[in-house]
């Protein structure tokens, strides 16, 4: 679990996620705030994860959390001290963060899915929402943007659930492909505990891997003109995680074996391109 007298900033650094990339085009305060928020979502989800703490004393962590997210009031911890204040200075709803800490929630007791629908519901509170909050932080000011977040945290959310078919279940034995699709091409639970790479496997993982590009097509979609520079970092994070997707294709998913990953080089690319265009954009438009 998260040491708790770690800083945001220190939280962020240890964590080496990609999204400390993308917010490298961010002004200096959004880029603080969100390392803020990035942050508590880390927090939130290694109490969920913890292997030192048991399920009631995660539900009980969770629901303190949950309360002072719900109420603003900040109890002295450095994340939430920092985190508490953002709903009021960016004008989004505090049941934002609430929600994003029942998803994690779900995590302590809920290790299967029975239906997409209901995998979705899951992937709206852990990634649509965490989409929504930080379009809010980025700046973004069409109404349109709120529903290129909702889009795009289902894709990114369904990439790492691709992606991370076996760590999920040798480490912690969840399943969060949809067992109705489990059925459908006749992958049993067993199989994926197990590991076994076999053509009915690939054949599941192509269904899904369709689903998750319909989706970064249909972002894509409601991505408003107007707010394209504001949201600069989700555009660079879409893509990272676009690329991930279609790699785990090109390879036939080795999900059992290791975990997908661009090449560094590759990312800072990937920055660097859309760092460019934005700049040339703004020139044009002089």
């Amino acid at each position: 679990m998260t040491d708790p007298t770690l800083s945001s900033a220190e939280i962020a650094q240890r964590a080496k996620s990609n999204l400390a990339l993308a917010l490298a085009c961010l002004p200096e305060e959004r880029r603080r705030d969100m390392t803020v928020f990035y942050a508590f979502c880390r927090v939130v989800d290694d109490i969920a994860d913890s292997t030192s703490l048991g399920e009631e004393e995660k539900e009980k962590e969770l629901a303190h959390w949950r309360h002072c997210v719900s109420t603003g009031q900040a109890p002295g911890h450095p994340v939430l001290d920092e985190v508490v204040p953002l709903p009021r200075k960016y004008g989004f709803p505090r049941a934002w963060l609430a929600e994003i800490i029942d998803g994690v929630a779900s995590d302590v007791v809920h290790v299967r899915y029975e239906t997409y629908e209901e995998l979705l519901a899951y992937c709206y509170k852990v990634a649509s929402v965490v989409g929504l909050v930080s379009a809010e932080i980025f700046g973004a000011t069409q109404t349109q943007s709120r529903e290129y977040a909702i889009q795009l945290g289902y894709a990114l959310q369904l990439t790492n659930i691709i992606r991370d078919v076996g760590q999920d279940a040798r480490e912690t034995g969840r399943i969060y492909l949809p067992l109705e699709d489990l059925k459908r091409f006749g992958v049993t639970e067993q199989e994926i505990l197990e590991g076994r790479h076999n053509q009915r496997f690939v054949q599941l993982m192509d269904f899904e891997y369709k689903r998750a590009r319909e989706m970064y097509d249909t972002a894509a979609k409601m991505l408003p003109r107007e707010d394209r520079d504001a949201l600069l970092p989700a555009r660079m994070m879409g893509q990272v995680y676009f690329e991930i997707l279609e790699k785990l294709r090109r390879e036939r998913y080795p999900v059992f074996a290791k975990r997908c990953r661009l090449h560094p080089l590759r990312k800072i690319w990937i920055l660097g391109t859309y760092m460019a265009r934005s700049w040339i954009a703004r020139f044009r438009r002089k």
